[in-house]
């Protein structure tokens, strides 16, 4: 499977691998308050998502690769653009994470 690509605070991430999973949906939003939490198919998306959601934040960003086996992930439109964006329904395990490297938003 393709791994899916996650920007999250890196306080966030940090707070994940000692809780041992991950549950913030998108910046100051959590799995619980929007019922998935939100990832990006490529690159190109994931540039879109730090323009839009991430500009002026100065808090450290972490770019989490996520390896979606055994995750139920759903290809979902999103309602302002019609693009497709996979989303996690449920927490992200720790192990999932192939990797967590520093993010500066473009």
């Amino acid at each position: 499977m393709t791994p899916i690509l996650h920007l999250a605070l890196t306080a966030d991430w940090q707070a994940a691998r000692t809780a041992g999973e991950y549950r913030v949906s998108t910046r100051g939003r959590t799995l619980e308050q929007e019922g998935f939490i939100h990832a990006c198919a490529d690159h190109a998306q994931l540039a879109g998502v730090a323009r839009r959601f991430y500009r002026g934040v100065t808090e450290p960003l972490t770019l989490l690769t996520i390896d979606p086996a055994g995750l139920d992930v759903r290809l979902e439109a999103a309602p302002d653009t019609g693009e497709a964006f996979p989303h996690v329904y449920g927490p992200i395990p720790v192990r999932a994470v192939v990797s967590a490297t520093p993010y500066t938003p473009p």
